[in-house]
């Protein structure tokens, strides 16, 4: 048996990381072995490209060079830290992964759809997730939540505007639509505990299939 692979992705605000971390503690109570990570980082050099992608002074960076530095990250995340889990037979996961590439750089930014799946399959390997929990929230409702959690201090891609956020939630719904097979489409608007055991119903599905789970390859 090898490991499963497993994404958290939507817009700033809508709950990932308390979501994924609440998925991780149920795997552990039940004695699974899991992995959680994020993008951009993971790993040394990843984390290093993440501070020059967040870097609030870097706002001249232009929207190709973006793309490339995520997907440079992807890849020594994948090669580093992704795959070798996967191979132990470990849960991975992930906070963001491919499909935010596709919403931020390409609805968000406006490049070529696909273009940055060839770059993303590259950067990856065409690793893909066994499982996506989309989590969407409102960008109005996720502005707010950033404001609590953050307050003016945002990184450069939580500084960006309300129009922009409004094109990414776009990009992960029509994502959805386009994996419905892969996406579970989740209301990040509802409780805590309401998604939570959304999301728990899902995983218990994809563990209950034969095998458990593979190494996330087409």
């Amino acid at each position: 048996m090898s490991g499963l692979f497993i994404t958290f992705e939507g817009p700033d605000g809508a709950g990932k990381t308390t979501q994924l971390r609440l998925l991780a503690d149920k795997l552990a109570e039940r004695k699974h072995q899991v992995l959680c990570t994020r993008e951009p980082g993971g790993t040394r050099i990843s984390d290093k490209i993440r501070e020059l992608l967040l870097d609030p002074a870097n706002k001249e960076m232009d929207s190709r060079a973006e793309a490339l530095l995520y997907a440079a990250a992807r890849a020594q995340h994948v090669a580093e830290i992704i795959r070798p889990a996967l191979l132990a037979n470990q849960i991975v996961l992930c906070d963001r992964f491919t499909d935010s590439s596709l919403a931020y750089q390409g609805w968000g930014r406006g490049l070529n759809i696909n273009t940055l799946c060839e770059i993303s399959n590259f950067a990856s390997d065409r690793l893909q997730p066994d499982m996506t929990v989309l989590l969407d929230v409102e960008p109005k409702i996720g502005n707010i939540r950033m404001s609590i959690r953050c307050g003016e201090q945002r990184d450069r891609i939580e500084q960006e505007h309300n129009v922009f956020r409004e094109r990414v939630c776009q990009g992960f719904r029509e994502l959805a639509q386009i994996h419905p097979a892969r996406i579970v489409h989740i209301d990040a608007n509802k409780s805590i505990n309401e998604i939570h055991k959304e999301i728990w119903i899902q995983v218990e599905r994809l563990l209950a299939k034969p095998g458990g789970g593979h190494t996330g390859e087409d």
